[in-house]
């Protein structure tokens, strides 16, 4: 039997820290939270995909009362980028969330976003990696107000993952 062990790579920087195309990025994620559909989780997502030619996708979640037919926020964007952007690689994706459960009513919106960053869920992990794996690293930065997250790639976020079909 052998032993081995998994690392993944993890820079944390403030939003400042960030060069000016990924606060971009990042602040078309937040901006994206602003079109999010959530009224069961109260819970709002928003994803920007930085494509190969320099444009921003930008995708939120669509919660919807029969659950699985809701859509996150990182699926969002990456269909709707594979759709817009056919063949084109997806560089980097930016990820933002907020909500005002358990906050004061009166605070400004920027207030209510995370304080620490979120990460996709396994699903979007997956359908993500699929487009990694057709045209290259992607790269990922999850934000948090107090904290934000790079990763080098969504591969990093799925260390085991299912892309031989």
């Amino acid at each position: 039997m052998k032993e081995f062990k998994i690392t993944t790579l993890v820079k944390e920087c403030t939003l400042d820290e960030l060069c000016k195309e990924d606060r971009e990025l990042v602040e078309a994620a937040k901006d994206a939270t602003r079109s999010s559909f959530a009224p069961y989780s109260g819970f709002h997502v928003g994803a920007a995909i930085r494509m190969a030619d320099g444009s921003i996708v930008k995708g939120s979640n669509q919660e919807n009362a029969a659950y699985p037919s809701g859509l996150c926020a990182e699926r969002t964007a990456a269909f709707y980028a594979s759709a817009s952007h056919p063949g084109m690689a997806m560089k980097k994706i930016a990820i933002a969330a907020w909500t005002r459960l358990h906050m004061p009513e009166d605070l400004e919106w920027e207030d209510y976003f995370q304080a620490l960053p979120i990460s996709p869920c396994g699903a979007c992990r997956q359908s993500l990696l699929e487009y990694e794996a057709a045209y290259g690293a992607m790269e990922v930065i999850l934000y948090g107000k107090d904290k934000t997250y790079i990763l080098p790639s969504v591969s990093s976020l799925l260390p085991f993952s299912f892309t031989e079909f």
